[in-house]
């Protein structure tokens, strides 16, 4: 037992320890997907649409296909004829008429006509990637051009632009949460009530590895094998199934190492389609590789929601009611996820920590000439939690009360957990005013007014931003499929259908193991990315740790359990009478004793394997409370972020190290979008103005001096065996609203007063230095 509590100690759950992905990836031997060569492979280039909105006429290939190395050109035609499917949506939905989500047929090449700036329109397959490259641009098509819409605000105004025929005024979708007529006489009775026109810009997800694909075909079985970069091999492997019209077994989805997902590698692209197809028409290996200019155009896009907000209070600070009409710009092709997100997501945490009962919620999902929109980072929580910051501050600025203690005289108090919130989510756990206190604390709250002085006289103007907030974490999916694989060699293989993308989670999958099987750390294999090993919903939402991770858990206890059996038998005791730790079995009150890995190897076929699906109870609900300061040069606008403190409830830690990256790293996310990033079309054309990194603002390390985190480990989640809360997205939920509060609060106390709130993100230099000279953004809604 000493030794496996010395084990445990050292490497098991809660420790500090050293990630076990990255010996490979430093010595360069990561398995990504360009890393992998495939003999014979042969290369994929795609052509793309030059314009926003436009009839496909006339295409010519001849020149491209006379072209040395050319192999194949296919066009959306020729796929369509040849029985490839589009890409479905989700009929969960519904508009205001009655029907399901309305949208444009969403094919692997665009069909007939093209909706955004960079959909693909035909592509071509050749022995090398320049060849490929330059037939694509022998390709002749004649467009008609036609008009086109890609702000929301003006695309269901009447004589916009059509995206799609079934849908006139580009409405794919719209949903209605709360009580209208209560609503409204919350906010007749109110003492006091404040409305804010925000904007969630559009942001481009930008992993370091951009999409790529490989397909082939194995020349025996026939089968499909497609190698990619996805946070979600299962789910892809059944869209390329669906889209060939073929039966799901006979794919095979590979994924390596993944560069970055962010939750824009979740599901399947019409590129992987078109690489799919060709494979299987060639009966050669086909490859695509994205560039990052691809990856502006036609990679799924974040966020892109403008709303009106509003809240009603008491003579007290209580709030009555909140208020909001959203239009998410789902794209020119709304997705499922892209409507889920912006529709039904979002607005589980739109009253977040606080014990608001009344509301009224309406989100319109509108089509425009621009890229789908989808998961990033986040997914829809960011977007409702800086709502409902926002309206806090403002309403605490109107009432001239400390934002603290607007905040606190709202908060859900811990006596009514679990709470049902009023979208009818339950919160299993939580002590908010307890976060609240810490995070306070640790950004010494009451010593601000010392530091705005001092900053005064440095000639700086500075701000403080608070954000008090929960999210959901889940995906929506609680079951989790594991396998365990005890081998004689002394190793224990753990298959999982989660997905590592930079993260870390096999770090945490083998500390987890080592908790159970009390063996050393590198005896441990965590073992992920192939749906003939593994199959379940992926890594999304959060769910890794606290579905994946319980389950790699649960199934570990059972090996365990199992191996108690197979003792019992090898030992000729009773299975009651054996008892584990280090790595042996013995029986109890005896020195009769077998090894965990010798008893595999005694096993008919030398291995102990154990196949466990497990569930958790629901979703997690972690949160906390993030306080940012700034300083503001007021010559030039240039801000500053001095000081960003962060209290953090992810219940029970298993692995310090890395959820401290992906508090820090997620805030830096955060922090991008409140200053710097934003997708820009140009209003006319619709050409993207920002399909580069030399136009698209990323944030640098440079944006913030470093951050004080810490996290509060004594309030465990109810819905799982860990007591874990998803962490991966908190960081960058709370750090858009710290930030953008902290600017206003800034410009508000150099004499701005309200106009301060109408700044958009993000606030850039210029944006301050303008509004400190008397412009400021005007209404979304004109």
């Amino acid at each position: 037992m000493s030794a496996a509590v010395d084990v445990a100690g050292r490497y098991g759950s809660g420790r500090e320890v050293m990630r076990v992905e990255d010996p490979a990836l430093l010595a360069g031997r990561g398995r990504f997907v360009d890393n992998v060569p495939v003999p014979g492979q042969t290369y994929l280039a795609f052509l793309r649409s030059p314009y926003a909105h436009a009839r496909i006429g006339a295409i010519d290939a001849d020149a491209a296909k006379a072209m040395p190395g050319v192999l194949a050109v296919y066009t959306g035609a020729e796929l369509a004829a040849a029985g490839i499917q589009p890409i479905p949506t989700l009929d969960a939905f519904k508009r205001k008429d009655g029907r399901s989500t309305t949208t444009a047929e969403r094919r692997a090449l665009a069909h007939e006509r093209v909706r955004y700036v960079g959909e693909a329109v035909a592509a071509v397959v050749a022995d090398s990637r320049d060849t490929a490259r330059d037939a694509a641009e022998a390709i002749m098509v004649e467009y008609e051009d036609l008009p086109s819409v890609n702000d929301p605000v003006r695309a269901i105004e009447p004589g916009a632009a059509v995206l799609c025929d079934d849908a006139p005024d580009n409405i794919a979708a719209e949903m209605r949460h709360g009580k209208i007529e209560e609503t409204e006489a919350a906010f007749a009775r109110a003492a006091h009530t404040v409305q804010l026109d925000l904007v969630n810009q559009r942001l481009a997800p930008s992993p370091m590895e951009p999409r790529g694909v490989v397909a082939q075909v194995e020349p025996d079985s026939g089968r499909l094998v497609v190698r990619l970069s996805s946070q979600m091999p299962a789910g892809v492997q059944q869209s390329l199934a669906d889209a060939l019209a073929i039966d799901k077994e006979q794919v095979r989805v590979v994924v390596g190492d993944v560069g970055g997902g962010f939750g824009m590698k979740t599901g399947v692209y019409p590129e992987d389609i078109v690489v799919a197809y060709a494979a299987r028409d060639l009966k050669r290996p086909v490859r695509w590789q994205a560039e990052r200019v691809e990856e502006f155009l036609s990679t799924g896009h974040g966020r892109d929601v403008v709303s009106r907000a509003e809240l009603a209070l008491d003579a007290d600070g209580k709030v009555l009611a909140m208020r909001v009409r959203s239009l998410a710009n789902v794209g020119a092709y709304a997705t499922g996820v892209g409507v889920a997100i912006q529709l039904m997501i979002g607005p589980w945490v739109s009253t977040s920590i606080y014990d608001i009962r009344t509301i009224d919620l309406h989100f319109i999902a509108v089509m425009t000439n621009s890229a789908p929109t989808g998961a990033y980072r986040g997914a829809g929580r960011p977007e409702a939690i800086y709502i409902t910051e926002r309206l806090f501050d403002a309403a605490a600025r109107k009432m001239q009360i400390d934002p603290a203690e607007l905040r606190r005289r709202n908060l859900i108090a811990p006596e009514l957990m679990p709470y049902t919130n009023a979208m009818g989510q339950t919160y299993d756990s939580g002590r908010f005013e307890q976060i609240l206190d810490r995070g306070l604390a640790l950004a010494d709250w009451n010593g601000y007014q010392a530091r705005r002085e001092a900053s005064k006289a440095r000639g700086k103007l500075r701000g403080r931003g608070l954000a008090s907030f929960l999210e959901w974490t889940g995906g929506n999916v609680f079951e989790e499929r594991v396998t365990v694989d005890v081998t004689p060699d002394g190793a224990i293989e753990i298959w999982s259908a989660t997905q590592a993308m930079g993260q870390g989670i096999a770090t945490s999958y083998v500390q987890l193991a080592v908790d159970v099987f009390g063996v050393p750390i590198e005896k441990i294999r965590v073992l992920q990315g192939d749906t003939d090993r593994a199959r379940g919903f992926g890594s999304a939402g959060s769910r890794s740790l606290f579905t994946g991770g319980s389950a790699v858990r649960v199934a570990s206890e059972r090996t365990v359990e199992q191996g108690k059996q197979l003792a019992g038998e090898a030992l000729e005791a009773a299975p009651s009478d054996i008892e584990y730790a280090a790595g042996r079995y013995t029986v109890a009150g005896t020195d009769l004793s077998i090894g965990l890995f010798e008893l595999a190897g005694k096993q008919a076929d030398r291995h102990i394997f154990v196949d466990s699906t497990s569930t958790v109870s629901g979703p997690t609900w972690p949160n906390g409370c993030h306080v940012c300061e700034l300083e503001i040069d007021p010559a030039t606008g240039d801000i500053e972020i001095v000081g960003y403190a962060s209290v953090n409830d992810i219940g029970h830690v298993v692995s310090p190290t890395i959820v401290r990256g992906q508090i820090e790293g997620g805030a830096v996310q955060g922090i991008g979008q409140a200053l710097a990033e934003q997708v820009v079309y140009d209003r006319d054309s619709g050409q993207m103005l920002t399909a580069s990194f030399q136009d698209y603002a990323m944030p640098r390390a440079t944006i913030s001096r470093g951050f004080q985190t810490e996290f509060d480990t004594s309030i465990p989640c109810l819905n799982n065996p860990l007591g874990v809360k998803g962490v991966g997205e908190l960081g960058t939920i709370g750090a858009t609203p710290a930030v953008v509060n902290a600017v206003i609060d800034a410009l508000d106390r150099a004499g701005l007063g309200r106009k301060a709130e109408g700044l958009q993100m993000p606030i850039s230099s210029e944006k301050v230095w303008r509004a400190l000279n008397g412009e400021v953004d005007g209404s979304p809604f004109g």
